[in-house]
């Protein structure tokens, strides 16, 4: 078994749509505590793949497929994901659980592909999912799956607050409303900002001075704000909101007082290994 953990986007600059698609991003991505469990093991030869625990995944399966045929066909696999990590809540689970899935999976083979072909896989699957086969924070650029290793702090505690009523729209629609408020104007200015905030991060607190998230916004915020954490914004496309906190009883006493309003984790940055 394999912890399979989330990611919160401590910053999103998003730009204009790309040839491929997909729109050019520069995101600080960090994983914290709140995590699925994946357990992979080689099956018989033609015993293709079988994935249980969670009926509504797909991406596992189709990592899994796309590793066995690179590896040149013919390996099998049985996959058993439990889920913790909020489906459809900006927090990567499905793509943590891909990564884990392929990573394990890979170590099972007579001979392991490289590191640069998981990638390729990865990044096939997801732009999220190579950022979790990497270890510590990272900037991601391009569609984010272009990663460079970031020495952030990670000495704060997180809440994760997803509030009642709040659903996640499909994520083609979230950027077509971006595409219609021409939110990609100024894009170059913006991601200078990011990089330039990003290099002066010494201590915790610092991390207030990184853009907000470009994507995805919450009024919400200000509720976080109130219980004393010194940033809060949206990760990923939303919905679920954090707030960062130098003290852990603090973020503990906002978490009460949110959890009346939706679901709530008390987390932490997961130190590289």
């Amino acid at each position: 078994m394999s912890v399979a953990y989330a990611k919160i986007n401590l910053a999103l600059v998003v730009g204009p749509a790309r040839p491929d698609g997909k729109h050019e991003v520069v995101t600080v991505l960090e994983r914290v505590a709140l995590s699925d469990s994946v357990t992979v093991e080689r099956l018989p030869a033609e015993g293709g793949v079988q994935v249980d625990g969670f009926d509504g995944d797909t991406i596992v399966r189709a990592a899994l497929e796309e590793l066995s045929r690179a590896a040149g066909g013919g390996a099998s696999f049985s996959a058993t994901i439990e889920k913790r990590i909020p489906l459809a809540a900006g927090l990567g689970g499905g793509s943590s659980d891909a990564a884990t899935a392929l990573s394990q999976a890979n170590a099972l083979l007579d001979q392991p592909i490289s590191d640069r072909a998981l990638l390729r896989i990865a990044a096939g699957l997801g732009a999220d999912v190579p950022f979790f086969l990497q270890r510590g924070p990272q900037l991601g650029s391009g569609d984010g799956s272009t990663l460079v290793p970031l020495p952030l702090p990670g000495d704060y505690h997180v809440v994760l607050w997803l509030p009642d009523g709040q659903e996640k729209r499909a994520t083609a629609d979230i950027y077509a409303a971006f595409d219609e408020r021409s939110g990609a104007e100024g894009f170059p200015e913006r991601r200078d900002r990011l990089l330039e905030a990003v290099a002066q991060v010494a201590t915790a607190e610092d991390l207030a001075a990184l853009p907000k998230n470009d994507l995805a916004s919450s009024s919400l915020t200000h509720a976080l704000e109130e219980h004393g954490t010194f940033r809060a914004d949206v990760t990923g496309a939303g919905p679920t909101l954090y707030g960062l906190f130098d003290d852990l009883d603090a973020a503990r006493t906002a978490a009460e007082a949110l959890g009346r309003r939706g679901r709530v984790w008390v987390t932490a940055p997961v130190a590289a290994e």
